[in-house]
């Protein structure tokens, strides 16, 4: 079985936790409903391998076209709806498209000559195996499958974790990823950035921590937030992450099935907005680390070395990060230690997707995929912030040092966490 053929298994796998009668469901309203990503997975496949590389002729064009583009938007916007049955296909004609496409591609999946675009649709399943996941845990429970087989974060209080800054010595930071292999755009061309000394968490901020903000007024005071954070603020009149329920004496903690007390979920790390944790930095005293001085702290050594992962070259693994849905949520901060960079900082890599400072643009260089020419250039626009890491929900193929993801600063569906930087003293 091919890389792809069993990324086919495990979205049919993530599909199989919906409810047949909530396929029509948007439980993330600036998102299309479940039936589109059924129809958009394969659409995507036959558009760019079927029909774009392999030049096969279309069976199916009107589908082609209505799944081609899955992309969200600004969230001050007004989404398009079609929220009604007779709004889309039926789910016996999207499952006869989908496996007519894997049926048509499975052939061509093992050519050589094919293997970049087949690596991009393969890392593309997989991208929206996490954002279907980000859909799930806003679905009510009633609408979900629970799976037998899928693990589960700790529900048992743990211990508050020691909170330690480190030191990151200056020195070069070395992004994008180098010629050779697939890439997504945006990760090139290579480049180097020196990077000044600074001090760095060296763990993420969890949700106790974050809950001193809240407790302390933090949503009702302008200075800790942008203007443009402020203006969201007051029109959403939120009062704490979205992921929190509840009064302030009774908040629980959403998770992929549910609810559980915060007090189990407390050393979790904090996942919130970029906005939200910009403002908690600045509450704090410090800001978020900028992407190049990420990439020093996890992947650069004080000797002058550069690994492939935090921890080194080896392979990324249960015991070194929180990745790939191996505990079906987020574990308590600081549960892998053997994750830790060259300097000392843990977790750099799963449990969250980790805000940074940095706008999503381009590299100096900067080339479109031939194939996808929009996949990145559509989102240099300032109004996307770059996330790095991975979460619990990644797949570990996605988890390289030069992968970049970014989302809207007020986005709070994403599975994120933050840690912050001090001037080096």
């Amino acid at each position: 079985m091919t890389a792809l053929e069993a990324a086919w298994e495990s979205t049919d796998r993530t599909f199989g936790l919906v409810a047949d009668r909530a396929l029509l469901a948007r439980p993330i309203p600036l998102r299309q409903p479940f039936l589109f990503y059924v129809g958009h997975l394969p659409a995507f496949a036959w558009n760019h391998l079927g029909r774009g590389a392999l030049g096969l002729p279309a069976f199916a064009p009107d589908l082609d076209a209505l799944f081609e583009a899955g992309i969200d938007p600004p969230d001050d916007a007004e989404p398009s709806r079609r929220d009604d049955a007779a709004s889309w296909p039926p789910l016996d004609r999207v499952l006869a498209f989908r496996d007519r496409v894997r049926a048509e591609l499975r052939g061509a999946l093992g050519d050589p000559g094919l293997a970049e675009i087949v690596s991009m649709v393969l890392e593309h399943e997989l991208m929206h195996q996490e954002t279907l996941m980000y859909m799930l845990t806003q679905l009510p429970a009633a609408e979900k499958r629970p799976p037998g087989a899928l693990g589960a974060a700790p529900l048992r209080p743990a211990a508050p974790a020691v909170r330690e800054r480190v030191r990151v010595s200056a020195g070069p930071a070395h992004l994008g990823a180098p010629s050779g292999g697939f890439a997504w755009d945006n990760e090139r061309p290579e480049l180097e950035r020196h990077t000044e000394a600074f001090a760095i968490d060296a763990l993420p901020v969890t949700h106790r921590e974050f809950r001193e903000f809240v407790s302390a007024g933090g949503y009702a005071d302008p200075r800790f937030w942008s203007e443009d954070a402020w203006r969201w603020l007051r029109r959403t009149r939120r009062a704490m992450p979205h992921g929190w329920k509840g009064g302030d004496e009774e908040v629980r903690v959403a998770t992929l099935f549910g609810e559980v007390p915060f007090a189990a979920a407390a050393e979790w790390p904090a996942s919130v907005s970029h906005c939200e944790a910009q403002a908690f930095a600045r509450w704090s005293g410090a800001r978020l680390p900028a992407e190049h001085e990420f990439h020093r702290a996890a992947f650069a050594a004080p000797d002058g070395g550069l690994r492939a992962h935090p921890w080194g070259d080896a392979a990324p693994a249960p015991e070194r990060a929180n990745l790939g849905m191996h505990h079906g949520g987020p574990t308590p901060v600081g549960s892998h230690p053997l994750g830790a960079s060259a300097f000392g900082v843990q977790e750099l890599v799963g449990n969250g997707w980790e805000w940074t400072a940095t706008p999503f643009r381009p590299f100096p260089g900067f080339q479109p995929l031939a194939r996808y020419r929009g996949y990145s250039a559509d989102f240099f626009d300032d109004r996307h912030f770059v996330l790095l890491g991975g979460s619990w929900a990644t797949d570990h193929r996605l988890v390289r040092r030069s992968f970049r993801n970014w989302f809207q600063p007020h986005y709070p569906y994403v599975f994120t966490k933050f840690r912050r930087v001090y001037p080096d003293r």
